[in-house]
């Protein structure tokens, strides 16, 4: 007797497939709106974004009004005030694989719905602890695996979020100088929406030893997107972007990799492919890729960077 085979916890679809999904779904984003989001290696075009996050609005639009009416019917149960909750979406993967193009193009459409929800947008590199504080624990070249960022800060932050609390701080972090910015805050104050974008985000992490129950930021998610792409590929734009760097923002006199720009190209060469190897490819696969299979929505990228495979969770 062949045994029978479990059911698949995702829906597939090709690009052609998902882009169909759009329905009458209007495009609000032009040439030079896609141009201004997308980032120094993400060759995006407007031609993507109508294809691949289009239809991901729209299916936002059914998830946001499905959560509004679970809240709404719990406060009629417990008969409490009906407030706003803001709805929470995560976007993961790893360095180099487009997670801000993402971000910024969904919050810029989702801005756009007729009903122009707040939509705010930060990124966990906020919540890493200071070069400092990596430096005395010995982390400093694991900067960007789990035990370098303030997990319970960066927790108790969607909490806040989610209870509605105005006027939520968030620490920045600057790519220029390498490390938080003392004293630099970020306002968050009562978003219908809100993207959070990093490396770690759909991650439980440990559990206590001592039975104690925890939350993890991952359950403050109502909807999370992963990023994937092949390794030889996050490599290769990786390096792409380190070089686009080495010849802009690396120059800067302030800049905390301005020796980088210095070096001579093989020079150069073997440094960003030495980072890669020993942090980002290590963290990615011990860390970041094992949370893929909980993500909500997987979008997998071909070697041109494009969208090629669409996964969605069953429900």
């Amino acid at each position: 007797m062949s045994k029978r085979k479990a059911p698949a916890p995702y829906h597939h679809f090709t690009k052609t497939e998902w882009s169909a999904l759009r329905a009458d779904e209007p495009m609000t984003l032009t040439r030079e709106d896609v141009a201004r989001l997308r980032t120094l290696s993400d060759p995006i075009s407007l031609e993507e974004a109508e294809e691949v996050y289009l239809p991901l609005t729209r299916l936002l639009s059914f998830y946001v009004e499905a959560i509004q009416g679970l809240h709404n019917v719990s406060a009629r149960f417990l008969e409490t005030p009906d407030q706003k909750v803001p709805f929470i979406i995560g976007v993961a993967g790893s360095v180099a694989v487009g997670k801000s193009t993402t971000a910024r193009i969904l919050q810029a459409l989702l801005q756009r719905w007729p009903s122009s929800p707040k939509v705010d947008l930060v990124t966990t590199d906020g919540f890493l602890y200071p070069n400092a504080v990596l430096t005395e624990r010995g982390i400093m070249e694991r900067k960007g695996f789990p035990e370098s960022y303030d997990r319970g800060r960066f927790v108790a932050f969607l909490s806040d979020i989610k209870s509605g609390k105005g006027n939520v701080k968030v620490p920045v972090y600057s790519h220029l100088v390498y490390d938080v910015v003392p004293g630099g805050e970020v306002v968050v104050d009562r978003p219908d929406i809100l993207i959070v974008e990093g490396l770690n985000i759909l991650q439980p992490g440990e559990l206590p030893r001592n039975g104690k129950p925890i939350v993890f930021a991952s359950d403050y998610l109502d909807f999370s997107v992963y990023i994937d792409a092949d390794t030889d590929d996050l490599e290769g734009w990786y390096l792409e972007r380190f070089f686009r760097l080495r010849e802009t923002a690396f120059k800067d006199p302030t800049s905390y990799f301005r020796r980088i720009a210095e070096m001579s190209e093989a020079e150069a060469e073997t440094f960003g492919r030495m980072i890669w190897r020993t942090i980002n490819l290590p963290n990615l696969l011990e860390n970041v890729l094992p949370t893929r299979g909980r993500a909500d929505l997987v979008l997998k990228k071909g070697r041109d960077h494009l969208i090629e495979d669409v996964q969605l969770r069953r429900v």
